[in-house]
């Protein structure tokens, strides 16, 4: 059987996830690098008096494992490959310290015009509950 070329690589329904617990320390090390310190994400006191009644990961962070699964998405094409080209994501819930979140990218479409793949996406917690929705696209280079 002959290889599959550039978007042919992935055929609508593929499905790509991965799954984390979030840490304290993974909050802390990603408002490191970011320099957001905000303190609904770093400081107890301050997001005890939020809605959310504890600290909560950045959405950004969920975004980041986004990037992941279109990486593995994207190691599936020949070389050169693909890249993260869109984001359109809603924060439907909060991720708090001691979460496990999967992420879930499905090939929806693809626009072989603009050399693009579309894939919905999916977060959850270990309680089954959606904290992440929408739509993301790789470019194939």
């Amino acid at each position: 059987m002959a290889e599959k070329k550039g978007m042919e690589a992935l055929e609508i329904g593929c499905v790509e996830r991965m799954s984390k617990t979030i840490s304290e320390a993974d909050v802390y090390a990603f408002a490191g690098i970011t320099g957001d310190f905000y303190g609904v994400h770093v400081d107890e006191e301050f997001a005890r008096k939020t809605r959310y009644g504890t600290r909560i990961a950045h959405g950004a962070l969920l975004v980041g494992f986004i990037s992941t699964v279109m990486g593995k998405m994207a190691a599936k094409i020949p070389p050169p490959g693909g890249v993260s080209y869109r984001y359109d994501v809603k924060f439907v819930a909060p991720v708090k310290f001691g979460d496990t979140v999967t992420t879930e990218l499905k090939v929806a479409e693809k626009n072989m015009e603009r050399r693009e793949i579309i894939s919905q996406i999916t977060s959850t917690n270990q309680r089954g509950e959606k904290v992440l929705e929408g739509k993301t696209t790789l470019k194939v280079i």
